[in-house]
């Protein structure tokens, strides 16, 4: 009897140990690379902002105000105007934050755009925002360590490079487009600015609308159109010998 619970015991240590040999490696993926979710999370972000629409369009109606979060005027386009969803939840405008939203661990911020003559829900994606933020950082060490030079690419636009991942510590840093899924050039300015380049993704859904872009336009208005996300991190881009490019900052 003692011996059979002895190798029964044993049994069950072994098979703990293959357990944790399987799922740890899952876990780590799950918190290494939250990327792998994007297309969940596509899915998820046409409800979610179809509800805090709603509840914006409702609470703008009664309240006369928008519910955002307020921010300074340094804050760029596509980051500024934030949802104030505690307050659209906290006046029953909605019955919970959903999931999707940072607020409740997810990977994006709801945002208001157009918010003068047309406020429109729509998506900041925080792992867009984030990487461009890393290689800032790994930029702005470049520069400290070499004398304020840049880790310049080849030349993308006029006043715009490409990052030379290869002299930073982003060395193996990648990003995916959250329109098509293809990987993105990290740009930066003649001061070392880090943007993303949306330029792939602009002429897609130029080609999808079957239209032609007006001079001057900021071409960045066809990504609002065909997606629910934002495109952040990114400069205006006008229509140059049929195709996109990057324009200056103002």
């Amino acid at each position: 009897m003692i011996t059979w619970m002895t190798q029964a015991a044993g049994r069950t240590k072994r098979m703990s140990a293959v357990l944790v040999l399987v799922l740890f490696p899952m876990l780590l993926t799950g918190c290494l690379y939250p990327d792998e979710k994007l297309q969940e999370n596509k899915v998820s972000y046409r409800e979610s902002v179809k509800r805090i629409q709603s509840a914006v369009d409702d609470f703008y109606q009664e309240q006369g105000i928008l519910p955002i979060i307020t921010a300074g005027a340094e804050i760029p386009k596509y980051e500024k105007y934030r949802v104030d969803l505690d307050q659209l939840k906290g006046r029953g405008y909605i019955d919970q934050i959903p999931d999707t939203a940072f607020e409740k661990g997810g990977s994006g911020y709801f945002l208001i755009i157009n918010e003068e003559t047309d406020p429109t829900v729509k998506v900041m994606d925080l792992t867009t925002a984030q990487k461009v933020n890393d290689v800032q950082r790994a930029v702005n060490l470049y520069k400290m360590a070499n004398d304020n030079a840049l880790p310049a690419g080849e030349v993308l636009y006029p006043g715009y490079t490409a990052v030379d991942l290869s002299k930073t510590e982003a060395k193996s840093l990648k990003l995916m487009s959250v329109y098509s899924g293809q990987e993105m050039a990290f740009m930066m300015d003649e001061e070392g600015t880090v943007y993303a380049d949306y330029a792939f993704d602009i002429m897609q859904a130029i080609q999808k609308n079957d239209s032609e872009p007006q001079e001057g336009e900021d071409l960045r208005v066809f990504l609002e159109k065909e997606s629910y996300y934002v495109p952040v991190k990114s400069v205006p881009y006008a229509w140059k010998d049929g195709q996109p490019v990057a324009q200056p900052l103002s």
